[in-house]
């Protein structure tokens, strides 16, 4: 009995720290995380930035989540998983990776051990969902252990602008200098398109001025705009106004800025990555749950309600849907007028339901 209790006290301390980290480990896993997230061009922070924006658990303005990770446990919670999802997986290349990132001798295993036992029931998800990721060209086929870049591998840089004291230019997309001509809206411009078309850029910027130094005077105009339900919204700056990557900003009293866009051809990189063209299947996807929308042809007609506490719940988002197959009277009636319908309803995808507008609204 006595041996028994001894190697009760012996294995208990273990499992327990199985199950969670150190406050140690979580200071330098976050730590390490934020300086690689920084470097701009690291594959495996590139690969976890892009899923945390693709599930919404990097929230808005993920470029500041990667930064202060330790402050948020979700949020770390979900930057292990998609390192050990780059890591196809697997204990040993998550370990090269953590080691990569030069992380403490002593919090390696710990945290490896933590990965692993917390995502091994969805190991199989996780590597498909990469796999497919790739075959669909949304992410680039990268080798899953993280490597220095050559030494003769070209500098990358972001643009000089004056930002707030101690803002970064988020580092998803990163900006080559280039003529200024290049950064004109018409493609033709250049063969090689290198501008930055990541939106949390923009989350940076306080003054129209700071949007002048990026995207060019030239290539922005003062227009009066409208809300999603058509109402008038004020003036706002449009940037590249007239093409397909047309994008409003607007400098609203409060610091609040409202970034706007509905072109499905746009070439921008929108959080959680939703885009104008997107069926409303994908961001019930992305909320994590179905939420409510308004019915059509009516009062905030197509807008989104309600998130239902999913992950785009009080995150700033606005989405307007519009149905594309609106031959079928009896059909559309069902989703028009003073009513709420939910996002998973089946009738949504005969209808052809797509998103038409997105709106986000940052106070950073």
């Amino acid at each position: 009995m006595k041996r028994f209790l001894l190697f009760l006290a012996t294995i208990l301390p273990l499992v327990s720290n199985a199950q969670k980290l150190t406050e140690s480990a979580v200071e330098d896993i976050s730590t390490k995380m934020a300086t690689q997230f920084l470097k701009l061009n690291d594959p495996a922070l590139v690969f976890v930035t892009e899923q945390m924006n693709r599930s919404g658990s990097g929230g808005l303005e993920i470029d500041k989540t990667m930064q202060e990770l330790k402050k948020d446990p979700a949020a770390l919670d979900a930057a292990l998983k998609y390192l050990f999802q780059f890591s196809d997986c697997n204990r040993q290349t998550l370990i090269a990776n953590l080691r990569a990132m030069n992380l403490q001798s002593g919090n390696v295993f710990p945290v490896a051990t933590y990965v692993v036992n917390k995502y091994k029931g969805e190991t199989k998800a996780l590597v498909e969902e990469k796999a497919e990721l790739i075959k669909i060209g949304a992410i680039p086929k990268v080798i899953s252990v993280m490597v220095a870049p050559p030494a003769n591998q070209q500098a990358v840089t972001t643009a000089t602008v004056n930002l707030p004291p101690g803002s970064t230019v988020p580092a998803a997309a990163p900006v080559t200098d280039q003529p200024q001509a290049a950064l004109s809206g018409n493609p033709a411009a250049g063969p090689a398109d290198t501008r930055n078309w990541d939106v949390r850029v923009i989350f940076q910027i306080t003054t129209p001025d700071q949007l002048q130094q990026i995207y060019g005077k030239e290539n922005m105009e003062l227009r009066e705009v409208n809300d999603l339900d058509g109402n008038s919204a004020g003036k706002a700056w449009v940037i590249y106004p007239d093409t397909d990557d047309e994008m409003e900003v607007i400098f609203n009293g409060d610091s609040s800025k409202t970034i706007m866009f509905g072109k499905e051809r746009s070439k921008w990189k929108p959080p959680f990555g939703i885009k104008p063209g997107d069926p409303i299947e994908k961001v019930t996807k992305v909320n994590t749950r179905p939420f409510k929308v308004n019915g059509f042809e009516w009062t905030n007609g197509g807008i989104a309600d309600s998130w239902q506490g999913g992950a785009l719940d009080k995150k700033g988002v606005e989405i307007l849907f519009r149905a594309v197959n609106t031959g079928d009277p009896k059909l559309y009636d069902q989703f028009t007028g003073e009513k709420k319908f939910s996002s998973d309803n089946s009738g949504l995808k005969r209808l052809g339901v797509i998103v038409e507008k997105v709106v986000f609204t940052t106070y950073q």
